[in-house]
């Protein structure tokens, strides 16, 4: 069953890369605000996928998946914090009882990659803030 909920991300990964690969070709600045708890999610948001049964778009037969330039904003913060959050949240698509699965799938980021780590008790201005000068 875990391989296929890996096997379902796949596409929806690869176009995410692609519209990535596509906006940054062309000049443009991007945010992308997804759950990618996995390292080999994150991978494919980077470098697309060579060896999934369905590729990423490619602009050539035979050619690497090109890699797009991905800062990861990890996003951090106790159980108890981001369940209070979720549970006051109105007409939210996640229902709290996932919350705990989330947590144990996430894989936290860490070197080769390129992320920053940020504790969700900061506000967001501060957060926003943090992030900014990160890119700078």
């Amino acid at each position: 069953m875990q391989d296929n909920k890996r096997s379902d991300r796949i596409p929806w990964l690869c176009k995410l890369h692609d519209i990535l690969r596509r906006d940054v070709a062309s000049g443009q600045h991007v945010v992308l605000a997804c759950s990618a708890l996995k390292k080999a999610y994150r991978d494919i948001l980077i470098q697309g996928k060579d060896d999934a049964p369905l590729q990423c778009d490619q602009s050539g037969k035979g050619e690497k998946p090109v890699e797009v330039k991905l800062l990861v904003v990890h996003l951090t913060g106790s159980f108890d914090i981001i369940s209070g959050r979720l549970l006051r949240r109105k007409d939210h698509f996640m229902p709290p009882e996932l919350l705990q699965s989330q947590f144990d799938t996430l894989e936290t980021p860490s070197a080769p990659e390129n992320f920053i780590q940020i504790n969700v008790d900061k506000n967001l201005s501060e957060i926003i803030a943090t992030i900014m000068e990160t890119l700078k």
